[in-house]
């Protein structure tokens, strides 16, 4: 199993696969929340698929999970206090990891980083960040065995949560960077 960049024709085939995993995901409304039409949205899909950021890992032609990643971070990312200080264009950030509920607890998630921090480092990246609700603990446990640091805590507004805190993750790349330090 390894990942591909979706097509456009894989749109319908990628909604399916999120409605399916917010449908069918033991613990959604504790850990992630997600309301198909909320977050995420046909547009958001749309929009990662067309600029070629949407992966997704196949088994016997069928999504067995998917990500987004854009190369670059967005506004919303400047007001965090982040262990290190990069542009923009330095930085890739990870959204909307799943897994189908079949094939979850399997370390299918964790395989997938690995290969996205692969193809991200490939891109010569300084970091990579990211956010997750603070009540998503599985996904903190995956980000800190990969090695990212917890840096903030923001109170943001989501469609399908309304204010709630997120945890912002970073993993750093080099050398010489110091980021041991991470937020309680």
């Amino acid at each position: 199993m390894n990942l591909r960049i979706a097509g456009k024709n894989d749109f319908d085939r990628v909604v399916e696969f999120y409605k399916n995993v917010i449908e069918n995901t033991e613990n959604m409304p504790e850990y992630g929340r997600w309301i198909y039409g909320l977050h995420p949205t046909d547009d958001m899909i749309r929009s990662y698929i067309e600029s070629s950021c949407m992966y997704l890992m196949e088994n016997d032609g069928r999504i067995t999970a998917a990500v987004a990643v854009t190369f670059s971070q967005g506004e919303d990312y400047h007001s965090v206090k982040w262990n290190t200080n990069l542009d923009d264009t330095d930085v890739a950030v990870i959204h909307l990891l799943c897994v189908s509920p079949r094939e979850q607890k399997q370390g299918i998630a964790k395989r997938v980083m690995q290969e996205i921090i692969s193809i991200i480092r490939a891109k010569h990246k300084k970091a990579i960040r990211l956010d997750a609700l603070f009540c998503n603990t599985p996904a903190h446990r995956l980000y800190k065995s990969l090695g990212f640091k917890k840096c903030d805590v923001k109170n943001w507004y989501a469609k399908n949560t309304g204010w709630i805190d997120f945890y912002l993750f970073e993993l750093v790349f080099g050398e010489n960077v110091d980021c041991r330090r991470e937020v309680d």
